[in-house]
Order: C-alpha cells, then sequence, then structure tokens
C-alpha cells in the first residue's frame, strides 16, 4: 500500500485522523551499509518494536528495520479497541481445544491487555485510552448466545466484567435504534493506536535497539547458522530473526504469506459531534456481529471513528467516505449528511481460523502475525513474548505455535481469488 501524507481539506484520503493528531513524530534512519546483530527484526509494528525493546533492555544486539515509517502500517492506522480474550469468544474456543488451552490463551490476552495499559503507564506514553466496549447484534436469533457468553465469561474465565444489554439498553447506550441486544464489557476501552506506536518506537531507541526506517526486505539467505538479510540499504547478519511483517508481508517469505492473507479496511473520522450529544454517550467502543465487522467509537475530542468498508482486491475504493457514510447514517439517520474530515485505509493480516500465526518458517527465523484484526494488545504482547523466549526466560509463545493455522487454499496464484470469493459471500450473508 502506498501511504499519503499530504494534507487535502476538507477530506484527506490518505492521512489518517491519528496522523493529524499524534504532533510531533521522530524519523529514524534509513539502513546504510552492512551490520551485524544478535536478532533481526523485519518490521516497525507493535510486534518488532516491542520485541525490539524488551531484546535490547535484556542486553541483545538487536537491529529493526521498516519498509516504510513506523506506523504506516495496521498499528498506526488501526481501529485502537482493545477488546477482552482471543478473536472469538472463549467457549468457541473451547469446543475446539478445550477449556484447559482455552483458558490459557484467555488468560493471556488479559495479561496483554494490562501489559500494555501499564507499558504505556511507566513509560509516559499517553494514548488517549477512554474505558469500555460493546459488541452489539441486529439479529434477534443471537440473543441467547450473548446471555451465555457474559454468563460464560464470568463463571467458567473468572472475568466478571461483561454484562448482557437487553433491547432498551443497548439503544440507549448506542444512541441508535439498529442494533437489539449487546453484552458490555467495562473491563476494556479504546486508545490512541498511533501515539503508543511512536512512544513504543522511541523506548525501543532509548533501550539500544538500532532502528531504520525506509528500509526494504528484499530476500533472505542462510549459511553456517545465520540468517542474512538482503536490504535496499544493506545487509543485515543476525543469529536470529523475527519477520513480524503481518498483512504486509507480501512476497517477502512464501509460508507466511500463505497463511497470512491481507484484507483492506477503511476508516473514516468525522467532524466533532457537538450537535449530537446522544451518540455513543458513555463513550465506548463497540464491535458487532456481522462477519465483516463493524466497529466505530468516539475520539477523546468527539469524533465519530467508523470502520466497517472492506475490500478483498489490493486496490482502494474511488470514494472511501461514501461508503463510510452510508453505513454510518444505517446506525444513525441523524448523521446522514455528516462530513468526514478524514478517511484512510491499511491492510489487517488475517489466517483461516481468525488466530495468530506463530512458526519457525525457517532455521532460526520465527514469523509472528495474523491477528485477524484482534492486535492491539496481542501484536504487543507478542512482540515480548518473542524476546522472552531468545532470553531464555520463558515460552509462552507455545500457546500460538500449537494452534491449527492452516495456509489458505488454491496456492500463490489462487489465494487471493479464492478469499475474495469466500468473504464476499460472507458479506453478502451478513447483508440479507
Amino acid at each position: 500500500m502506498t501511504l499519503q501524507e499530504t494534507w487535502q481539506s476538507p477530506i484527506a484520503p490518505g492521512l489518517s485522523f491519528y496522523q493529524a493528531t499524534v504532533g510531533p513524530r521522530a524519523s529514524y534512519p534509513k539502513l546504510d551499509g552492512s551490520r551485524r546483530a544478535d536478532v533481526a527484526i523485519v518490521g516497525g509494528g507493535y510486534t518488532g518494536l516491542q520485541a525490539a525493546y524488551n531484546l535490547a533492555k535484556g542486553g541483545v544486539d538487536v537491529v529493526l528495520i521498516d519498509a516504510n515509517r513506523f506506523g504506516d502500517g495496521a498499528s498506526g492506522r488501526n481501529g485502537g479497541q482493545l477488546g477482552t480474550g482471543q478473536r472469538w469468544w472463549p467457549e468457541e474456543i473451547e469446543e475446539k481445544i478445550g477449556y484447559e488451552r482455552s483458558k490459557a490463551l484467555f488468560d493471556l490476552a488479559e495479561d496483554a491487555k494490562r501489559h500494555l495499559l501499564d507499558f504505556a503507564s511507566e513509560h509516559g506514553i499517553d494514548i488517549d485510552f477512554l474505558p469500555g466496549q460493546m459488541n452489539v447484534t441486529h439479529k434477534r436469533s443471537y440473543k441467547r448466545d450473548y446471555m451465555d457468553s457474559a454468563e460464560i465469561a464470568a463463571t467458567r474465565y473468572g472475568y466478571p466484567h461483561m454484562k448482557f444489554m437487553e433491547q432498551a439498553e443497548t439503544q440507549e447506550r448506542l444512541g441508535s435504534k439498529f442494533y437489539l441486544y449487546g453484552v458490555r464489557d467495562t473491563g476494556t476501552g479504546h486508545i490512541h493506536p498511533l501515539k503508543l506506536l511512536i512512544g513504543l518506537a522511541r523506548v525501543a531507541a532509548e533501550a539500544g535497539a538500532s532502528l531504520f526506517e525506509m528500509t526494504k526486505a528484499k530476500s533472505f539467505r542462510q549459511s553456517g547458522g545465520k540468517t542474512t538479510i538482503i536490504t535496499d540499504g544493506g545487509e543485515i547478519t543476525a543469529d536470529r530473526v523475527l519477520i513480524a511483517c503481518n498483512g504486509y508481508i507480501g512476497n517477502l517469505e512464501p509460508v507466511t504469506a500463505s497463511h497470512v492473507m491481507p484484507i483492506r479496511s477503511f476508516i473514516g473520522a468525522t467532524q466533532p459531534l457537538d450537535r449530537f450529544p446522544g451518540v455513543l454517550p458513555g463513550n465506548e467502543a463497540v464491535a458487532d456481529s456481522r462477519f465483516v465487522v463493524r466497529y466505530f467509537r468516539k475520539s477523546k475530542d468527539g469524533r465519530l471513528l467508523f470502520g466497517g468498508r472492506e475490500a478483498y482486491t489490493a486496490d482502494n475504493p474511488r470514494d472511501i467516505t461514501q461508503h463510510i457514510r452510508r453505513q454510518i447514517a444505517e446506525i444513525y439517520p441523524d448523521l446522514n449528511d455528516i462530513r468526514i474530515d478524514y478517511a484512510w485505509g491499511g491492510s489487517v493480516g488475517i489466517t483461516m481460523p481468525r488466530q495468530p500465526f506463530v512458526r519457525e518458517v525457517m532455521p532460526g527465523v520465527t514469523s509472528i502475525g495474523g491477528y485477524s484484526g484482534h492486535g492491539v494488545m496481542l501484536s504487543n504482547y507478542c512482540g515480548k513474548l518473542y524476546a522472552k523466549t531468545v532470553l531464555g526466560n520463558a515460552d509462552e509463545l507455545h500457546l500460538f505455535k500449537e494452534l491449527n493455522v492452516p495456509p489458505f487454499p488454491g496456492g500463490a496464484r489462487m489465494r487471493a481469488p479464492l478469499l475474495f470469493l469466500a468473504l464476499s459471500w460472507f458479506a453478502l450473508r451478513d447483508r440479507f
């Protein structure tokens, strides 16, 4: 994806609300010449930078590169919702892998949530945290599932913060009659993702990690138990390599590319909703029950940040705002003519089972990604867990390594067309 940073008033198709409100943003040099390191990392998002920070803090010589500026990928352009647990309700995961493993993954996600908030607090990173999230549905048939999920979270998973909402409460808290039922989660919230990313890069650099932007990894070469990354600015030879490219893997590494597919997701930020105090009066984030999820929340300055327009090709829609405004108006008819000040897109990395992909794809080379829209917490924590594994402190990553994450069918040529057909079918099912 080509990321634009030019301002076009009042609509900036490539400039995100986050980029416009983040304040001063440090830049890092391009790699110029060859380097040697204990660990080399490809990808300057949450996973890579958290790994770099924790490794450098542990005394490891670490070099990290990114093809663009840090935060120009999903880590700096996402919906900002933390969520709870993994991508699915815990009982859904339990049906597939059993209670013990499902509970361990749930607890890991709670550790990830605490880690993110504690990390930001410890390092003085103002992430614009606002508490609360609601999962809502427009289908009456889902009522029992939502009621059961809140009860199971409390009684079986030790999480008492989810409460089922009947129709009246759901619509009052939303300020909309579009959805029927919901679950309100007071144990999580939402953030300004680019502020977190920029703070994380600063902390990693201060810890001693060597960080390079605008440095594209082109290929890998292995010899003598070491891996060399060939880049457009020089070569990096390391004992270990972490690939943390997620939905931006492209053709760099074929095993990852066969398991992690990019979906283009788009978000719009409206003008401040001063005249519409009834929209999300409690400032919770929202995600709905569609397969093609609609997710929205209010920013600290009162704008509605709304995501849900997706595309399954590499191209951007010609007019992001038209599609986003139409979806907003379905839920909030009074916002039919609301001005959209920012509209942007990015690639979300998904896997077949919507669970993270963690695997050694070559000797000494680990790839981590495929958070499937649930990555703000998990990607940060997976970076930390990778560092713990390298430092010999623990191997909690095995919980993800043991998951059955198959490749997308169709081989390199047919994966994208087959994904397009499958997801288009699910989008059609959501509509009708």
